[in-house]
């Protein structure tokens, strides 16, 4: 399943001319698994926040219960991509439960960052269920101050 989001920089303004497009995508990527009984699929997507400053675009997933070495984070044409898979526990007792609301199964998520980014420098850190990729700008991405001549 691939879901793609779009950060928006002012309510209602999309940075980028396929948002319409992305939003079908995920549409037709949560019909389609569902339609094949792959609800668990379908249903699990870590939460994202983004968040910009200076000098780094980070995004922060949520992705509990997912071994580090069980995630994948790519950045490639100004899109970051965070996919992997949370295993099911094989405890033995399959057919003893009452209630069974904890999805497992491979997820991805899609990020535009809208500004450039020095690629070569992307970090990723994850602690206690969560991930944290560190994106630096790259120079002409990030504010200067230009100095004024008096003539």
């Amino acid at each position: 399943m691939s879901l793609l989001t779009t950060i928006r920089r002012n309510p209602g303004y999309a940075t980028s001319a396929f948002s319409p497009l992305f939003e079908l995508q995920r549409e037709f990527d949560r019909i389609f698994d569902r339609g094949n009984g792959n609800v668990e699929a379908a249903a699990y997507a870590p939460a994202l926040d983004v968040q910009e400053d200076e000098q780094n675009v980070t995004v922060t997933a949520e992705v509990p219960g997912v071994n580090k070495d069980d995630v994948q984070v790519s950045y490639h044409d100004g899109v970051l991509t965070v996919a992997g898979e949370r295993k099911r526990e094989k405890d033995g007792k399959e057919n003893g439960y009452h209630i069974r609301e904890r999805v497992a199964g491979r997820f991805q998520r899609s990020v535009y960052v809208p500004v450039a980014v020095d690629a070569n420098a992307v970090k990723a850190a994850y602690k206690d269920g969560v991930l944290t990729v560190t994106l630096p700008k790259a120079a002409e991405a990030k504010p200067r101050q230009i100095s004024i001549n008096a003539n």
